[in-house]
């Protein structure tokens, strides 16, 4: 089994999938509910990622959660080594698993981290011959996807390694920084060759489901005008496309500063996407 291997959490509501809240909070039956996946910013723990996935749960929705290690995000991306992608097959991998394969899927995909690990998720349902027959009704990016950002990038892998020894912390960036300006900079057209970059695949991305974007331009870890580019070029591409700027609140903190608008728009996309 692929998925063994795989740090996830899945939630399965007594009433999973069939059930559509109704106006008084309650369930009845209605249109089918989505299978939500939700991927984690780096560094996200699964207690903060469990407050996002309350928002599907108590509505009926099966839940699955997981977040790529941040040593694979920051590192292993950041050289071209595409190790995102094995764990993108297990986490699909596991819809067989549990077999719930059958299920309209909806992903909630935060800052880069998550958008890295979509990337290869999205690969694989062109690609692979089992994962083909998935059916996508939806995605939701929160503060994300941004393109390079090295100040912003550094920011997010300070956050993480906070609590690891200072000497550690300062090789750790150093490191990570050394290794982004070479593959990203110095030897941007070698690495062009094996390694497209994920912010690049997702411009010119075949899916063609609808997008919701919430992001900030009080991000200081991705660009708001990164994010912007993103659903101009999506647009382009005839995607049913929608946007939200928070204006004030920081990278991946719109749920906690608006937990009410937030939650609304996300059951709304929900709802609408499976409606489509």
């Amino acid at each position: 089994m692929l998925s063994a291997e795989l740090d996830y959490t899945i939630e399965i509501p007594d009433q999973a999938c069939g059930a559509q809240e109704n106006s008084e909070g309650g369930k009845e039956a209605g249109t089918r509910q989505p299978l939500v996946i939700l991927l984690g910013w780096g560094g996200c723990s699964d207690k903060n990622l469990a407050k996002y996935s309350a928002i599907y749960h108590k509505r009926g929705c099966i839940v699955i959660r997981y977040t790529a290690p941040w040593h694979m995000v920051f590192f292993s991306e950041s050289l071209g080594i595409p190790s995102l992608r094995v764990l993108a097959q297990k986490l699909l991998e596991l819809l067989f698993d549990y077999e719930i394969e059958k299920e309209p899927l909806l992903f909630h995909v935060f800052s880069n981290a998550g958008v890295m690990l979509y990337r290869y998720v999205l690969e694989l349902l062109q690609t692979h011959r089992r994962f083909c027959h998935l059916r996508v009704v939806g995605t939701i990016f929160d503060s994300g996807p941004g393109d390079d950002n090295l100040v912003g990038a550094l920011r997010a892998l300070a956050a993480i390694l906070e609590h690891r020894p200072a000497v550690l912390r300062l090789m750790l960036l150093l490191a990570f920084a050394l290794v982004a300006v070479l593959f990203h900079v110095l030897l941007a057209p070698l690495t062009a060759l094996f390694h497209t970059h994920f912010y690049d695949r997702l411009l010119d991305a075949a899916s063609r489901w609808p997008e919701l974007y919430l992001y900030s331009r009080a991000d200081e870890v991705v660009m708001s005008r990164d994010v912007e580019r993103m659903v101009e070029a999506r647009l382009a591409h005839q995607v049913l496309v929608r946007s939200v700027d928070f204006v004030s609140s920081a990278h991946v903190s719109h749920f906690r500063d608006y937990p009410t608008y937030y939650t609304n728009l996300c059951v709304n996309f929900m709802r609408s996407c499976v409606q489509c």
